[in-house]
């Protein structure tokens, strides 16, 4: 740890001026009750998180299958679509961001009418995605128009959203909680995601083909079911998921944008003149527990990309579970969502850092033991729920450890205001820009090892690529992001001094004896 770090550790709270840390003694000064979110609040806020984890698990898991075995796009092309559709998804997230940031309040707030106007063109991209247009040349293009289309309207709702996590409440506590919430609906949204599509999908198997010498012959199966099961039923099925899913998006966001209201902090009302974009970047870019903390999450969450990105084609032809990878996937999402409360009860009790150690560590003995097994489904089943406790925790403690971040950031810049846009827009830059590179280059490794698009079964190559990918290279990846964790300064001795410190600068901001020259001086000493 730098010397300058170790510095930090020291009570900020016992730093500040006098003026500030006695305000509420002063005697015209009433105390304030905290203002609570209430349970409605949390429900109607977590409502909002389902919209982009139901779509982008159905992508996630889905799409990859369904361009090389639905779609019949070749290989090579499926990569390039992955890999632009994810890499374009990622610059859009600092584009939105930047947008964000000049941004006026309105009525509605100042993140509200993103969302609110995004949300009808979204469903109409994300429904043309699962449409086979009827014409063979071209179609690697309308994937990759719609894919990367659909990609900018959800950031345009996703990054707003995620950033009002700042606005819900001025209160750390409540902001956590709220957050817990949001975890247990976006689990649940995935296992919707996971449900829908996969249910619908796996009712209607499109006929596989087998290989003699090097030339596709449909299989007497095949042959016999494909009165009743055709590829265009399969497509079909694709739609009627997607509509499903596309009606799920527009509820959820009607009950987020009529049970949330933004709320601005007190001291970002009396600031005269908002920050640049490029300013704001330079700063937040420049915050080292921020740095620290993207880093050890991007390998982690590149690490759960990898296998949810290439699970359903591991299940169908390296453990052979074709008509079980639906239910497979549907265990591991449940797993997770009983498991969000009680590591929201870990975390609280134990900290951050070691809810991060405990729980992302755990997907490792699993990972290993999915390596080394043979195919067995019973065993299978039982490795997917309990890889499901350790997914539970990749998804609650990313959003739950960068409010902490921000909370340090706005004391040692206190004039810093409307970053939290930039904050979060850049976290999920890096990680789906990341995304975006994995499964561009799992796709490709499986072009090299000899895939064969709707094959009743496939190469020992490329079951051998298949089961690289989904368990030797995240367990790499998980052990890497783990090392970085050990960067992170803000632990819950540090925690408890930023919300001191920020609670006594909320309260003088609010009173009528706020000066510039307090906050100066506060700037100065943080």
């Amino acid at each position: 740890m730098a010397k300058g770090e170790g510095a930090e550790s020291g009570s900020a709270a016992g730093l500040l001026p006098t003026s500030i840390l006695q305000a509420g003694e002063r005697p015209a000064q009433e105390p304030k009750k905290k203002k609570q979110l209430s349970i409605c609040n949390k429900l109607c806020y977590a409502v909002g998180g389902a919209p982009y984890q139901v779509t982008g698990c159905a992508l996630g898991f889905f799409l990859q299958i369904y361009l090389l075995d639905v779609a019949q796009v070749n290989p090579f092309p499926a990569s390039i679509i992955l890999f632009v559709g994810r890499a374009w998804d990622a610059f859009t997230d600092p584009l939105v961001g930047f947008c964000i940031s000049k941004s006026s309040w309105t009525r509605l707030g100042r993140l509200m009418p993103w969302i609110i106007f995004s949300t009808p063109l979204a469903i109409i991209t994300y429904f043309l995605i699962w449409f086979v247009p009827d014409f063979p040349q071209g179609q690697e293009l309308w994937y990759l128009l719609f894919y990367c289309l659909f990609e900018t309207l959800v950031t345009c709702f996703h990054v707003p959203y995620s950033a009002l996590t700042m606005f819900i409440s001025t209160e750390q506590s409540e902001r956590d909680s709220a957050t817990a919430y949001r975890m247990t609906v976006e689990v649940l949204g995935t296992v919707l995601g996971t449900a829908i599509q996969g249910q619908i999908v796996g009712q209607a198997n499109a006929p596989c083909l087998q290989y003699l010498n090097g030339s596709a012959v449909a299989s007497e199966s095949a042959n016999r079911t494909y009165s009743t099961t055709s590829l265009r039923e399969t497509q079909n099925a694709y739609l009627l998921a997607a509509g499903v899913i596309a009606s799920i998006y527009v509820i959820c966001a009607v009950i987020l944008t009529l049970g949330v209201r933004e709320q601005r902090e007190p001291y970002e009302t009396q600031q005269a003149e908002p920050m640049s974009f490029f300013r704001g970047l330079r700063q937040v870019m420049s915050h080292g527990p921020y740095i620290k903390l993207i880093a050890g999450f991007l390998f982690t969450s590149l690490a759960f990309m990898l296998v949810e990105g290439n699970f359903a084609l591991f299940c169908t032809y390296t453990l052979g579970f074709r008509n079980e990878f639906q239910n497979l996937l549907l265990a591991i999402m449940l797993s997770a969502t009983f498991t969000i409360p009680i590591w929201q009860w870990f975390l609280t009790r134990f900290g951050k850092k070691t809810a991060v150690y405990v729980g992302i560590s755990s997907a490792v003995p699993f990972l290993i033991l999915v390596a080394l097994m043979e195919s067995n489904l019973i065993v299978t089943y039982v490795v997917a729920i309990a890889a499901g406790i350790s997914v539970a925790a990749a998804f609650l403690l990313p959003w739950s450890m960068l409010p902490d971040v921000i909370d340090d950031f706005h004391l040692k810049q206190p004039h810093s205001h409307g970053t939290e846009p930039i904050f979060f827009s850049f976290y999920v830059f890096f990680t789906k820009f990341a995304s975006g590179v994995s499964l561009g280059i799992s796709t490709l490794s499986l072009d090299f090892a000899g895939y064969k698009t709707r094959g009743c079964s496939q190469p020992a190559s490329v079951k051998f690529t298949l089961k690289m990918l989904v368990t030797m290279a995240p367990i790499v990846l998980i052990l890497l992001g783990l090392l970085l964790f050990k960067l992170y300064p803000i632990d819950e001795e540090k925690r408890r001094q930023n919300k001191k410190a920020l609670q006594a600068l909320r309260d003088e901001a609010s009173s009528s004896g706020y000066s510039d020259t307090d906050s100066t001086e506060l700037a100065s000493i943080l």
